[in-house]
């Protein structure tokens, strides 16, 4: 089963834990109806325009739950879909097939909405360099799949945890005393511990982007425009001579993201792919 990155054990907890929460100690009403393995089989549908994410993780879990279920892929992940588009089949045990139609729903509904808009903000840039990025506002304990649906949809991965990158914000500055003694901190843990995670530093004006650049340049791999202006985006852009690789964040929506591209940042990172995602909404009708 392929994944965004290299982390099984993190996707099969959250599996785990998504069929334990639903199953409790048993799906009574499907114990009461369905006796002696008797066979079903169901079809997807999709309901809505959008991008697919969740089938392959869909068919995961149904083999997690029975072996003996059959689940056909006829629209892959990544693929657009519009209403009535017929997605998937699957068949076997009827009560393994009930057990896990929720599960595999809520996973393919909500994967398939941050794909979906996550396509939505990577063809309004797709003219410019830059590319659309998450965050780490996403549902806790699904950074795996959310993740995982916005590269579905065109989109890419910041970090993942904490671990991934240094990441020195508005906070870490003032805690620290300043730009200048963030980033030495981490230059030196980063030596010290024999790190290779980059070193990104969020930055509120073009006083501090020059800092950055004139004293830090060779330290830093990425800066962050945090809520600048279009206007300040582009002198920024200019200043920086391809010396780093600039990432705009703040007050990105659908209106705004081609602006923001057009000033020729690398990156433009938004937490509404993830935070505030409307589901994608698909159904799984049951036939006998």
């Amino acid at each position: 089963m392929l994944l965004p990155y290299d982390r099984q054990d993190d996707l099969s907890d959250l599996i785990q834990l998504a069929l334990k929460e639903d199953l409790g100690n048993g799906d009574i009403t499907t114990q009461a109806i369905f006796k002696n393995q008797r066979q079903a089989k169901g079809t997807f549908y999709a309901k809505a325009d959008g991008v697919l994410a969740g089938m392959e993780l869909a068919k995961h879990i149904f083999k997690i739950i029975s072996e003996d279920v059959q689940f056909e892929i006829l629209k892959n992940d990544g693929e657009t879909t519009k209403p009535k588009d017929i997605i998937a089949r699957v068949s076997g045990p009827a009560d393994s097939l009930l057990i896990g139609e929720r599960t595999v729903l809520n996973f393919m509904q909500r994967m398939g909405g941050i794909a979906s808009l996550t396509r939505m903000f990577a063809d309004k840039i797709a003219h410019t360099k830059a590319k659309i990025l998450d965050t780490r506002k996403t549902v806790p304990g699904h950074r795996i799949t959310d993740k995982w649906a916005v590269q579905l949809g065109g989109g890419e991965n910041h970090r993942i945890r904490l671990d991934d990158r240094f990441l020195i914000k508005e906070n870490h500055i003032t805690v620290a005393g300043g730009i200048s003694e963030a980033i030495s901190s981490c230059v030196q843990f980063k030596d010290q511990k024999m790190l290779t995670a980059p070193i990104e530093i969020e930055i509120k004006n073009l006083d501090e982007f020059r800092l950055v650049l004139d004293k830090h340049a060779s330290d830093v791999d990425y800066i962050m425009l945090d809520n600048m202006s279009l206007k300040d985006m582009k002198k920024a852009v200019e200043i920086n001579n391809g010396l780093c690789k600039i990432e705009a964040s703040g007050n990105v929506t659908l209106e705004t993201v081609q602006a923001i591209a057009e000033t020729g940042v690398d990156y433009i990172s938004s937490g509404s792919l993830t935070h505030s995602v409307k589901a994608l909404d698909i159904s799984l009708i049951f036939e006998m």
